[in-house]
C-alpha cells in the first residue's frame, strides 16, 4: 500500500463491550479523518460483542475483526498489551504514519483524530498525544477524569510509528501506559494530552475502576507505580493529591496501599535502570517546580538527544 502522511492504524483490544461498542464504532466511522485500517481484537467476548463487530466489519472494508482465543477472564494491563500485539504483529506498521491503541468504551467527537494529527503536524517532536477523558456523573453532568498534561491517556494512545518503534513499544505490565511516555521523553520525544473542544471525549467506563471495583483498580495502579520505579515521597504526594477525586479519600488511600503492599512484598521493578533514574529525576523536579515546569525543562534538555 502507498503510505499517506495522515494514514493511521487503529488497534482496539476488547472483551465483553456490547453495552458500549456501537457508540464507539459509530464514532470512528464518523471521524472526519478515518483510520486507514482498524484492527479490532475480540479477546474472548461472550456477551454479544462478537456479533456487533461482525456487523460493522461487513459494512466497512477497512475494519477487520481478529478473534483471539478466550483466556477465561477479562485481563487489564499485560492482557490488554498482549491483545494489542496480537494485531500489531500481523501488519507492517511502517506502511502507516501513526498507530493508535484505542478502547471500545469511548464516545469520541468527530474531529478527534483530525485534531490529534494537526498537533503532530505542528511539531515533529510530538511522539504520543491524546485528548482528555470525561465521565457522566449521577446527574448526567460531564466531569473530567484525572489525566496529567504530561501523559497521553491509555485509552487512546496515538503515536508516530517511528517513535513507537524507537521506544520499544509497550511493556507487558500494569504501568505500560506510563512507562511509554517516560521513555518517549527520555529519548527527546514529547508526550502529553490536551483538553480542547475537539479532544474531549466521554469514557463510558470509569478509569481505574477495574473489572471488580475502584478499590481494586486503584490498588493495581499503586502496584504499577512501584513496578515503574516511583519513589515513596512522590508516591505519597501523588496519593494525597488523588484523594480529592471520587471516591474521596478512599481512592488516594487505595493507590498508596497498593504501592506499599508491593514494596513490602518485595515485588520486582522495571529492569531498565536508565529509565528509573530518569523517572526519579523528573519526579524530584516535579515536587520542586511543579509538573508543567519539570516537563518543559526536561523537554529542553532532551532536545539534542532526539533523533527520529
Amino acid at each position: 500500500m502507498t503510505k499517506s502522511a495522515r494514514d493511521y492504524l487503529l488497534i482496539t483490544p476488547c472483551r465483553d463491550e456490547a453495552a458500549h461498542a456501537r457508540i464507539t464504532l459509530d464514532c470512528v466511522v464518523n471521524q472526519t479523518v478515518r483510520p486507514a485500517r482498524w484492527l479490532i481484537v475480540d479477546d474472548g467476548s461472550t456477551d454479544g460483542t462478537s456479533e456487533i463487530l461482525a456487523e460493522y466489519a461487513a459494512a466497512h472494508d477497512w475494519i477487520t475483526v481478529l478473534p483471539k482465543p478466550n483466556r477465561g477472564a477479562r485481563a487489564v494491563g499485560p492482557g490488554v498489551v498482549e491483545a494489542f500485539y496480537f494485531a500489531y504483529d500481523q501488519v507492517d506498521a511502517s506502511t502507516y504514519t501513526y498507530v493508535c491503541k484505542q478502547d471500545l468504551d469511548l464516545d469520541l467527537p468527530p474531529r478527534y483524530y483530525e485534531t490529534l494529527i494537526e498537533i503532530f503536524e505542528a511539531d515533529p517532536r510530538v511522539g504520543t498525544w491524546s485528548g482528555k477523558p470525561y465521565v457522566r456523573d449521577s446527574n448526567g453532568e460531564l466531569t473530567p477524569e484525572t489525566a496529567g498534561d504530561e501523559m497521553s491517556v491509555g485509552m487512546t494512545k496515538f503515536y508516530r510509528v517511528n517513535c513507537f518503534e524507537q521506544i520499544g513499544g509497550f511493556v507487558r505490565e500494569v504501568m505500560w501506559d506510563g512507562i511509554d511516555c517516560h521513555r518517549c521523553r527520555m529519548l527527546g520525544w514529547k508526550a502529553g494530552s490536551t483538553d480542547a473542544e475537539h479532544l474531549r471525549y466521554i469514557h463510558l467506563r470509569p478509569m481505574g475502576s477495574s473489572q471488580q471495583s475502584i478499590w481494586v483498580g486503584r490498588q493495581r495502579h499503586g502496584f504499577g507505580q512501584w513496578f515503574m520505579g516511583t519513589g515513596p515521597v512522590f508516591m505519597a504526594a501523588s496519593a494525597v493529591f488523588r484523594m480529592r477525586d471520587k471516591p474521596l479519600i478512599v481512592g488516594g488511600f487505595a493507590l498508596f496501599f497498593g504501592y506499599l503492599k508491593a514494596a513490602l512484598a518485595g515485588k520486582s521493578r522495571y529492569d531498565d535502570m536508565a529509565l528509573r533514574r530518569f523517572l526519579r529525576r523528573y519526579h524530584r523536579l516535579s515536587l520542586i517546580k511543579g509538573k508543567a515546569n519539570a516537563v518543559h525543562q526536561i523537554d529542553d534538555e532532551q532536545a539534542d538527544i532526539w533523533s527520529p
